[in-house]
């Protein structure tokens, strides 16, 4: 007897018109994302079409306690000078009160002039106060070395496209003017750094003490964000070092090929109050990452600090694919608080924002 014939199975055919809604439904969406998540798309694709810049030449950077100036000279191939060099550091200043403090307090036993120029304008062309110099009194510990001056900004009008970075590079220009002003010379060591990037004081001591150093050097330092309790890594490198000459411009890019390891630290957004977080995102270079009004909420800013989470909601500005999916999400907390500023831990109760389990700010 044949056995019956299994049911002939029938494809259904999905009708054309299905695909049409589908795409019709899925391309605005697909569009909306795109828009709103720009920034996150390219520097996740980033890898696929930019290159890192070329990598640097490190200098192994040794200290310790207690050792002799003559050999952590030798030890970097250096001799020792009769004399140090005088020291000038010079700064282009915003809001960061605190860091200020601590960054001078660090540096004082070692600087010759603290030149610090500050703009009535913020780089954005925002009007801004004077935050120095109606602060000034609380500088009096460095006062005879203090040269001080005010940069004529520009307000940007409604709907200007000024590019900030401009204002910026003519900050940085009349910078030169002020170095000179205080009295810089050739030979002498020049500390080209934004407020919150800190040499620690060995390393400008060294710097100050040797001779056959670089001509020019960039300082690798330890970056952190919000506070010392979340350490991103050491990708930090902008802050330089140079024997001064007649063709020495004050800039903040790369300058050479040659880095110091391990030579300070790099608070970033580092902030008492959340008024001053709100500040900076709307008065530095990269304000144009605040895409959105609520970025500025105190609630928002609050809780992403406490979380070691990206202000802007920008995904890490890596080459590879490999250290970006690596960095991706909250900074790790750290609760050690060794190898960072005397000054802060001598004064642990004054800045306790900076400090692990700190993280609560008041809106100021």
């Amino acid at each position: 007897m044949p056995l019956p014939r299994p049911p002939r199975l029938t494809s259904r055919r999905i009708p054309r018109k299905f695909f049409f809604i589908l795409l019709l439904l899925l391309g605005p969406i697909c569009m909306f994302v795109l828009f709103t998540q720009y920034q996150k798309v390219t520097y996740f694709f980033r890898p696929l079409w930019d290159n890192p810049p070329l990598p640097f030449e490190q200098i192994p950077h040794y200290y310790a306690e207690n050792v002799s100036m003559d050999y952590l000279c030798r030890l970097h191939g250096w001799s020792l000078r009769p004399e140090p060099r005088r020291v000038f550091d010079g700064i282009i200043f915003s809001n960061e009160l605190d860091l200020l403090e601590i960054r001078w307090n660090e540096l004082h036993p070692y600087v010759t002039k603290f030149v610090i120029l500050e703009a009535n304008t913020t780089f954005t062309g925002i009007p801004k106060p004077l935050y120095f110099a109606t602060n000034r009194e609380r500088f009096a510990f460095a006062e005879e070395k203090i040269v001080y001056g005010v940069f004529p900004g520009r307000i940007s009008s409604y709907g200007s496209n000024e590019d900030p970075f401009k204002l910026e590079a003519e900050q940085r220009i009349a910078m030169n003017w002020l170095l000179h002003q205080a009295g810089i010379s050739t030979g002498d060591l020049l500390i080209m750094s934004d407020t919150d990037e800190i040499p620690s004081p060995h390393t400008v001591k060294l710097l100050q003490w040797c001779d056959g150093i670089p001509p020019i050097l960039h300082l690798e330092l330890r970056h952190y964000l919000y506070s010392f309790e979340f350490p991103v890594d050491y990708s930090s490198w902008r802050a330089t070092i140079h024997i001064y000459n007649h063709r020495t411009q004050y800039r903040h890019s790369r300058q050479t090929d040659v880095i110091l390891s391990d030579a300070g630290w790099h608070c970033s957004f580092c902030f008492r109050y959340l008024k001053e977080f709100v500040f900076k995102m709307t008065a530095y270079s990269h304000a144009d990452r605040v895409k959105r009004k609520e970025f500025l909420d105190y609630s928002r800013i609050q809780k992403l600090i406490c979380r070691g989470d990206d202000l802007f909601d920008m995904l890490p500005e890596e080459y590879s694919f490999k250290d970006l999916i690596k960095k991706m999400g909250s900074i790790p907390r750290s609760a050690s608080a060794v190898h960072i500023p005397a000054y802060l831990i001598e004064n642990a109760e004054k800045f306790k924002f900076l400090l692990p389990g700190g993280c609560l700010r008041s809106r100021g």
